[in-house]
């Protein structure tokens, strides 16, 4: 059985965000990168409590990223992993990485595709469905719970208001968010073990973008607090009416 992780390189939450060029472009200038939460602590950890239950597995993580992502799949692979993928691109379209991930998953003949929920840079929650209907595969998201038996996987899910329970069977691609496994962090066995674990670089399949950034803007400064007296509730309505304009 093979299963394959996707991984992406995502700004950490401290990184102070600005734009250049136009604001079409995030500053990257001083921004410590980390591999995006979802698909470290949930989706790699469950496919690496697999392996451990199963060493037979085989366990590849991917990106689609330039070379200056290698420390974060390094990374990756130091949590657990037999090799990674990584396709030699920079887009931020999600049909352009998702085509990319499928073609590497349709070629390795992989059982199991493991996404993130979503990044925490773009919150799109749209490769992970992408990637399965390239790949004309049964898709289930928002997996919090992951159980495998046999060919047949059973995945507990959020939905508005509690939460399912769905059964599919191999290959399937699962999107993981919390719940699903725990967080894990690298020992130095791990840390060791990475440098000599392969580290793949392919060419990226010829794939036209359907999106591109027009323009990025930070959100407006918050205004501060108005206090009204208790004793005109009249001011209070008009100021959320014609300020807040929330009645």
């Amino acid at each position: 059985m093979k299963i394959l992780v996707c991984i992406s390189k995502t700004p950490d939450t401290t990184a102070k965000i600005a734009f250049t060029d136009n604001n079409k472009k995030f500053a990257t200038e001083g921004v410590q990168w980390i591999i995006n939460p979802y698909d470290e602590w949930y989706a790699l950890v469950r496919a690496i409590e697999l392996k451990e239950k199963d060493p037979s597995l085989v366990l590849h993580l991917i990106t689609v990223a330039t070379a200056d992502s290698d420390p974060i799949i390094r990374k990756a692979l130091a949590l657990g992993g037999d090799e990674a993928i990584r396709v030699n691109a920079d887009s931020q379209d999600s049909f352009y990485v998702a085509s990319q991930i499928a073609a590497v998953a349709k070629s390795g003949a992989y059982d199991l595709v493991f996404t993130g929920k979503e990044t925490i840079d773009y919150n799109g929650s749209s490769v992970g469905g992408m990637v399965a209907e390239l790949l004309d595969l049964p898709y289930i998201s928002l997996a919090t719970k992951f159980e495998l038996a046999g060919t047949t996987v059973t995945v507990t899910r959020e939905i508005e208001g509690g939460e399912e329970t769905d059964e599919g069977q191999l290959p399937i691609v699962v999107s993981c968010e919390k719940g699903v496994a725990e967080q894990r962090i690298p020992n130095m066995k791990g840390i060791m073990s990475a440098r000599t674990k392969p580290l793949k670089v392919v060419d990226p399949t010829p794939v036209e973008a359907l999106t591109s950034v027009v323009a990025f803007e930070l959100p407006p400064a918050k205004a501060g607090v108005k206090l009204v007296p208790a004793d005109n509730p009249a001011e209070l309505v008009r100021l959320l009416h014609e300020e807040a304009k929330l009645i």
